[in-house]
Parts: C-alpha cells; structure tokens; sequence
C-alpha cells in the first residue's frame, strides 16, 4: 500500500529559478579575469555542485586561485542577476502543493548566503518547511542534506520526491531510495536525466505542476 506523499523537495537553479544562464556567465567572467579557460558546455555541466566542488572540477591545475575565482564569480553573480526570477508557473505550482497539505523543502548546490538572498528575493521563505544549501551540508550527489531535511520533517524517504534538473540531483535521491522527478528545461537532458529512473522527466513547469499532483492524488486515493 502507497502512503502518501508528505514532502516535495526542489532543487533551486534551473528547477524552480531561471538563473542557468546567469550562472554560466559569471563562471565564464570569473574564468576569464584569471585567464582560465572555460566553455558555457562545461560551466553549465557543473550547476548544482556545491561551489568548492565546482572550483575543483572546473580549475582544477589551480587550487591556489579557487577562492579568488569564486570571489569574483559571487560578486558578478549577485550584480547581474536582479532581474532573475522563477520560472512562469512555480508561484502557482508551490502554493497548489502547499494547499494540498504537502510541505516543501529546498536542497540547493547554493551557499547559504546565496540561498537566503534569493529567498528574499522571490519573498519565499515561509513557504518552505526546511531550506539546506551546500555550504552547510555535503554536496550533491551525497545524499546528507536530503537526510538531514527528512530528519527535521520527520518524512521517510518513501514518503518524500526530489525534483531536479541535473543528474546530481536525481542521483543524490537515488542514494537514499527517495522518489525523484527530473526536470529537462534546465541542465541536464533527459537522456542524462533518465538514467536515475525518476517517476517522470517534466518538460515545462506546467507539465511538472500535473506530475507532482499526480503522485500526491495517487498515493492518497490507495
């Protein structure tokens, strides 16, 4: 018998945020003032890694400039990326879930400090139960934040989905037996997506929106 589900968790960049783009970049901006080279390809691979994993994987010949590196990509990040904002229709889905009873959590790749500001930024802070980023916890693909969220809801995992966009994502849930749903309008392709085995790959917030009350009215109804 399916139990119902409890907890929805979100990644943030390129799944409920449009700021994919931005991100790339300020990692192309910073790289440059260094002259490190960077394709967009590969600085848009690494988005959901914690920021020290993302300065290991992208420079990795030059530990001795990764603090300035993510210095100087912070500080063009948040000066250039005012005008970010959700994708079309996450206001509507996250309060529709929210009505249904669901509580939604966070598990963002961000520093805490980022992860704050754009909190306030889409004044959202009260609509999540719990909020873990990366710089307080291990990065994806380790499964710790997502432990550490199931243990402040007191959710199971069975009880629980994580929808992302990048295989981190869907790869830190597989970790530790949760459900997941991928998202294709943001890193990764489904092709890369599927190899998790999610519940679904949404195309768009609205196909997503239709997902996730899918599993939550199933699971309620047996």
């Amino acid at each position: 018998m399916k139990k119902a589900v409890e907890l929805v968790i979100f990644d943030w960049d390129g799944t409920l945020f449009d700021s994919v783009g931005q991100i790339v970049d300020s990692l192309k901006f910073a790289a440059t003032q260094f002259q490190q080279p960077l394709t967009h390809e590969a600085a848009k691979s690494i988005i959901g890694l914690g920021l020290p994993e993302v300065a290991q994987v992208l420079f990795p010949d030059v530990p001795e400039l990764h603090a300035d590196i993510l210095q100087c990509y912070a500080t063009h990040y948040v000066e250039n990326s005012k005008g970010d904002a959700w994708f079309e229709g996450v206001a509507e889905l996250l309060n529709d879930l929210t009505q249904q009873g669901v509580k939604l959590a966070v598990a963002t790749g961000k520093s805490r400090k980022g992860l704050d500001r754009v909190l306030s930024q889409t004044q959202s802070h009260a609509l999540f139960v719990v909020t873990r980023a990366a710089s307080e916890t291990k990065s994806k693909p380790d499964p710790l934040m997502l432990a550490e969220i199931l243990h402040i809801t007191g959710a199971n995992a069975e009880n629980a989905i994580m929808v992302g966009d990048t295989s981190y994502d869907l790869e830190m849930a597989q970790n530790i037996a949760m459900p997941r749903i991928g998202v294709s309008y943001g890193v990764h392709t489904p092709e890369t997506l599927a190899q998790y085995n999610p519940l679904a790959i949404a195309e768009d917030v609205a196909s997503l929106h239709q997902v996730l009350l899918n599993q939550v009215n199933l699971k309620q109804a047996v």
